[in-house]
């Protein structure tokens, strides 16, 4: 059975969608970008910046499911520009310090709110 994960400590939905949802010991969490949880207000001027929340924010739903970011199988990374890889790379990477989940980053013409990443995962429970 489907079960709904939501948490106060990421940003609310912004349309018809869950923050994440799990099956069979499986959570799939859906993109989060660089909104501030209490005030909803995009942080960061720079795409390292908007990372740096956007972890935070994934981190935030993954603990609210029981799980972390060991436990991740897979993340997608939007990006708005593709000159911004080596730095939300390097935001990226430090959460995964070893043995890091399959991902691809794609480039995208433009994210929710106008934002400069976006980044979803997959994660076991």
């Amino acid at each position: 059975m489907k079960k709904i994960h939501s948490t106060d400590k990421a940003p609310a939905a912004i349309g018809p969608y869950s923050q994440a949802t799990s099956h069979n010991g499986v959570l799939y969490c859906s993109g989060q970008i660089p909104l501030n949880p209490e005030t909803m207000e995009l942080v960061g001027n720079t795409a390292a910046e908007q990372a740096e929340q956007v972890m935070d924010n994934l981190k935030a739903v993954l603990e609210e499911a029981g799980t972390d970011f060991s436990k991740v199988l897979k993340c997608s990374i939007f990006l708005d520009d593709m000159n911004d890889f080596a730095s939300v790379n390097e935001v990226y990477g430090a959460r995964f310090d070893s043995d890091p989940p399959a991902r691809e980053t794609v480039a995208v013409q433009t994210l929710p709110k106008n934002v400069l990443v976006e980044i979803s995962c997959i994660a076991y429970l």
